[in-house]
């Protein structure tokens, strides 16, 4: 026993699951040899979307967008495209676990008013959540459904019958197949072996067939018996999830802090198998677990808007609405020989890290790498290498195109949720979003402006020259120590009377000028809302 009260022995792990639950938020992190590669938070509180089923009813059908706007409960309507309405085996392959369709047929297309005769605006429809909702977008959904298992992929209202392609040996293959063949699956369903179904025996597959018949049956049951809108399937939890999809062979522990979690995930890894039990462990150390693991400031350092290369290089996020640009640098990186071998060393870290951000950080839509310029077309072709090779670990799809003669790599990765950011951030109250203030410098200059419009109008009309400006401290710094001249000369000038005043309280781009005698508020500026110019009280 260390000094955390946790168990160690002398056995290194090279690839871990730390679990961090509790009651307003749960974190699952998964570590190799220390490091961190794999990131997942969900909030107990909030409803889980992605990958329930739900009975929905037509509300709307744009044909113009060709899709249908579907009322599954929520506060927005779900998207539902017209080609995604008809439950057809390609698609539902095409979206089971690891399966792509290499050659398949041209996918039918119906007309709108084929859409219209077969789900009128009322009717209703049963659809899976696909892609939850996104900053003001409803939820993604489809008609084909699937419910993933331990071990299999059911596909309701199929004949389709497959093993995972991530499966290669062919020896395996062919007797997964045997074994789905022998499976006493219910009509009308399609089944899909996974990938962590390889090596498992046949009662595993047909415990997992099983249960995956129960939730189909009870879901058969609501879509009799409930009225729409309703949900008729949940998702499983995110600790929950852990063990059905990542408990695999290569797993070495995993490590969980909260009681209740640790005997829960206990009883779900003794239905796979008593030697995978025996790889959890409670950690009962003094020290915040992720702490104990070294995993904080590993998520401070990752989600950062830079992030360094121990190569000494960096790159950059920035996230918009339309794309993600990631932009690599040398930075303070030594140690090759040319220019050419530092800019390809840089570039090589970056395509890994770069990789790795992405799965970190749940972020997917387009994105834009820009990489360092690289001359040689064989340095080019290594990096988009090394980037499509860090990528085949990610859950999610990407799709990448070799980087250009401009040094720019182009891809798409599957968007389902929010990233791990959006999630966890909010805009920030000053800027909301926009990242930057008003410099000390461009403040100074217009509190000038001000100050001289007020001492006109002051000496127009021979009133009280003297004003008082209350600043944020960082402001009046700049005034006091580099523009004391020209405030003098504003003095001289006018023949007035200046006086400045710090408020710690005042937000850096506010201002106000009173009059010095009687403390009356001359100008004003009003709160600043999303960066937006404020607007200015002045007296008439």
């Amino acid at each position: 026993m260390n000094v955390f009260g946790f168990k160690f022995g002398r056995k290194t792990f090279k690839r871990e699951i730390v679990i961090n639950a509790e009651s307003l938020e749960t974190r699952v992190a998964v570590i190799e040899n220390g490091k961190l590669e794999e990131f997942q938070v969900e909030h107990p509180t909030e409803e889980r979307i992605v990958g329930g089923i739900y009975k929905g009813v037509i509300k709307n059908l744009e044909d113009g967008l060709q899709a249908a706007f579907v009322d599954i409960g929520l506060k927005k309507n779900a998207f539902l495209h017209y080609w995604d309405m008809i439950p057809e085996d390609a698609a539902r392959l095409e979206a089971a676990e690891d399966i792509t369709i290499r050659t398949m047929t041209k996918k039918r297309r119906y007309t709108s008013q084929e859409i219209a005769q077969m789900f009128p605006i009322g009717s209703e429809i049963v659809v899976q959540v696909t892609k939850g909702p996104i900053s003001t977008k409803g939820p993604r959904v489809t008609a084909n459904l699937s419910i993933p298992g331990r071990y299999l992929v059911m596909l309701p209202g199929s004949n389709l019958k497959g093993v995972s392609r991530k499966i290669e040996d062919e020896k395996e293959r062919m007797r997964l197949k045997k074994v789905l063949a022998r499976l006493p699956s219910p009509e009308g369903v399609g089944l899909i072996i996974r990938t962590a179904g390889m090596g498992a025996k046949q009662t595993s597959f047909v415990r997992d067939m099983r249960g995956l018949a129960d939730v189909w049956n009870e879901i058969s049951r609501g879509m009799r018996e409930t009225p729409a809108p309703c949900c008729l399937y949940e998702e499983l939890d995110l600790v929950e999830r852990v063990v059905r999809d990542w408990l695999t062979e290569d797993i070495d522990r995993i490590v969980v802090d909260d009681p209740a979690k640790f005997e829960s995930i206990k009883e779900l890894a003794s239905k796979i198998s008593r030697r995978v039990r025996s790889r959890i462990q409670q950690y009962e150390g003094s020290v915040p677990i992720f702490e104990h693991f070294n995993l904080e400031r590993q998520l401070e350092n990752a989600f950062a808007r830079k992030v360094m290369l121990k190569s000494g290089g960096y790159i950059i996020f920035e996230e918009t609405e339309a794309l993600i640009s990631i932009d690599v640098n040398t930075g303070r990186h030594k140690g090759a020989q040319t220019q050419e071998d530092v800019i390809f060393e840089v570039n090589t870290e970056a395509a890994e890290e770069v990789a790795r951000q992405l799965r970190l950080r749940n972020v997917g839509g387009l994105i834009v790498v820009d990489f360092i310029d690289m001359k040689q077309k064989k340095n080019r072709n290594a990096v988009y290498k090394t980037i499509k090779d860090a990528l085949h670990r990610d859950k999610a799809k990407t799709n990448v195109l070799p980087i250009s003669h401009l040094g720019l790599l182009e891809m798409t990765r599957q968007r389902v949720d929010e990233g791990v950011l959006s999630s966890m951030f909010v805009d920030c109250p000053y800027c909301k979003g926009k990242g930057s203030v008003k410099s000390p410098l461009s403040m100074s200059v217009e509190i000038q402006r001000q100050i001289v419009s007020l001492m006109r109008r002051f000496k127009q009309a021979s009133e009280n020259r003297k004003l008082q400006v209350v600043v944020h401290p960082t402001v009046l710094e700049r005034l006091r120590k580099e523009d004391e001249v020209v405030l003098m000369e504003l003095e001289n000038k006018f023949a007035g009377y200046l006086s400045f005043r710090a408020d710690p309280g005042r937000h850096v781009e506010d201002f106000e000028i009173r009059n010095a005698e009687t403390s009356e508020t001359l100008f004003t500026t009003v709160a600043k809302q999303g960066g937006e110019p404020s607007s200015r009280v002045v007296p008439s």
